[in-house]
């Protein structure tokens, strides 16, 4: 087993010491620093919420509504000429209303109840004249009218031979939020992927600068020795101008190694949003234990579980949405409306109902399609075209994730047998480069055939790091892929998509 435990910070590269008011992250604060700050994951969450509301809202508009409607006060004066009569009279009218309206939408059937009362004080004056008796001295007659009416009744319309508009409307705007927050989770695991890598990529060029370090420390040790010989007389003066060459390349290396390093914490700091004027320390263990990963299962619970398959599964039953509307177009249809109330007026207001009057209505409605040049008929194939893009876009993703899992499972068979071998390896380069240094300290071997065995100890040694830090990717990407975790064998659908589903469920 190899454990390495690595500590990684831009002061202690730069001057060997760990200054104060650094922040240190492991991993997983990394991870949480991203998702709060990163600006994708806030448009996701924002969008998650706006559905969410719309979907408070369409629940809303199933309960009853009620409104009033008032008319404090209307007054009016008017003179008119009436031509059967051949005369004008005058009217003067004051008005006020009320109107309580109470509705409330049947969602299974698409209908709609409705309570209605509507209350009136009426006072009306005319003046007329009656000129046909005595054309010179016409009569002045006044006519006046005060009291009170009230219509008192319920009524129901219900839409006939068409699609269910209410219950349509509510599973649309559910599969909204389903699908926002299906794209909000995705939007997680995509960050997560990001910032794994970006962390394992600093942890690379740490692990770069920790070689390019012993490597340059090696050249140290070497070039003292070859100097002393060509003081000594023992070595030939070219021994040693190989030797300071050899020198100024190892420092050159170890400098690039730096500065790639610096260069890849900012990338790191910018990703999970935070200033990148902060100190960083990243602390990671990486631990090598190989885990067992079943094929069978990865790939069953990647089709049954992955939330982009999902997200296909909405836009197929909306593209059927789609299709029952367009099916709509020009159709033949129909709406029954009834009505039952009573009716009253007095001039006293307690007597309003003392000589009610019934008022039943009851009225069908049919809209019949005549002609309308094959409009239809193109709408409604061009819906069901689209249904069949999507069904063949579901096919496609499915294939693609039983690909992508089946790549995964054998990257990880193969990363296994490299970490092996690449244990080994550093091993024996490492043997290989003690017992060269050796023959260097005696004269046996040329600074050019060190220069050789220490390169070659250094690539061992990042082949090994390298390997390391793939199969932890590997790793997680099969986690993502399969949307289970092997590591700790239980489901990995994000908490926030639990969450999210529960509330719906609830609604």
């Amino acid at each position: 087993m190899l454990r390495i435990k690595i500590f990684i910070t831009s002061t202690l590269i730069i001057s060997g010491l760990i200054t104060k008011g650094q922040m240190v992250l492991t991993l997983k604060d990394a991870m949480s620093t991203a998702l709060e700050n990163s600006p994708d994951i806030k448009q996701s969450r924002l969008t998650m919420e706006q559905n969410r509301e719309y979907l408070n809202a369409q629940l809303a508009m199933l309960k009853s509504h009620f409104s009033l409607n008032v008319t404090p006060i209307r007054y009016s004066n008017s003179e008119t000429y009436d031509e059967y009569y051949s005369q004008w009279y005058t009217s003067e009218n004051t008005l006020s209303n009320a109107g309580l309206v109470i509705s409330q939408p049947i969602k299974w059937t698409d209908g709609t109840l409705s309570l209605r009362n509507d209350f009136e004080y009426k006072s009306t004056s005319t003046e007329t004249f009656d000129n046909f008796t005595d054309p010179l001295n016409p009569t002045k007659t006044t006519n006046t009218y005060e009291g009170f009416n009230n219509n008192l009744y319920l009524s129901y319309n219900q839409p006939l031979f068409t699609y269910n508009k209410t219950k349509m409307n509510l599973e649309r705007q559910q599969l909204s939020l389903e699908n926002a927050t299906l794209s909000y989770s995705i939007q997680m695991l995509s960050i997560e992927q990001q910032v794994t890598q970006a962390f394992y990529a600093i942890y690379q060029k740490q692990m770069a600068v920790q070689i390019a370090e012993e490597e340059f420390e090696n050249q140290k040790i070497s070039f003292e020795i070859i100097k002393s010989k060509v003081e000594a007389g023992l070595s030939a003066q070219e021994e040693l101008l190989q030797g300071e060459l050899n020198y100024a390349t190892s420092q050159s290396n170890l400098e690039n190694a730096k500065v790639d390093l610096e260069n890849s914490k900012d990338q790191f700091k910018r990703l999970i949003g935070i200033s990148l004027y902060e100190e960083v320390e990243i602390e990671t263990d990486i631990q090598y234990t190989p885990v067992i990963v079943d094929l069978e299962k990865a790939i069953e619970n990647g089709l049954s579980q992955r939330l982009e398959i999902s997200q296909r599964k909405i836009d197929l039953n909306n593209a059927q949405f789609d299709l029952i509307e367009t099916s709509a177009t020009n159709e033949f249809r129909g709406d029954v409306d009834l009505s039952v109330g009573i009716m009253g007026n007095n001039e006293d207001f307690a007597n309003v109902y003392e000589k009610p009057t019934r008022s039943p209505q009851v009225g069908i409605t049919f809209s019949i399609p005549v002609f309308d040049w094959g409009e239809r008929k193109a709408r409604i194939r061009a819906a069901e075209l689209a249904i069949e893009s999507r069904e063949l876009d579901l096919k496609t993703l499915e294939d693609n994730i039983v690909i992508n899992i089946r790549q995964v499972f054998r990257n990880l068979q193969n990363l296994n047998s490299q970490i092996k071998i690449a244990e080994q390896n550093e091993k024996n380069a490492q043997l290989t480069y003690d017992i060269n240094l050796e023959r260097y300290k005696n004269g046996d071997l040329t600074s050019i055939d060190l220069e050789r065995y220490q390169n070659q100890l250094s690539q061992k040694k990042m082949n090994l790091a390298n390997a390391l830090i793939n199969y932890k990717l590997e790793l997680l990407n099969m986690k993502i892929q399969s949307l289970w975790d092997f590591e700790n064998g239980r489901s990995f659908v994000p908490q926030e998509l639990q969450n999210n589903i529960r509330s719906s469920d609830t609604n």
